[in-house]
């Protein structure tokens, strides 16, 4: 199976790196470009045949490891195939 993370900070977290890239567009003439806020996109195969467990682990993954929980949220798909 596939599975695709997408990591965001909360609305409302200060985000100096999507700030800069909105002053950045602006500065080459995007004006209209408003509010960017940067995030992450993982992508990886799990071999995990159930479902549930694989959700588990995925959950496990992003709580401990790949988002903090604190100041980002996450969701995620899953592809089986």
């Amino acid at each position: 199976m596939k599975v695709t993370i997408k990591v965001r900070l909360k609305s409302g977290i200060l985000d100096p790196q999507g700030k800069t890239v909105n002053n950045a567009l602006h500065h080459l003439g995007l004006t209209s470009v408003q509010n960017v806020r940067i995030g992450k996109l993982i992508e990886f195969n799990m071999e995990e045949i159930d479902r549930e467990k694989a959700v588990q682990n995925i959950e496990e993954a992003c709580r401990k490891l790949l988002a903090n929980p604190v100041i980002e949220d996450y969701s995620y798909e899953i592809e089986e195939g």
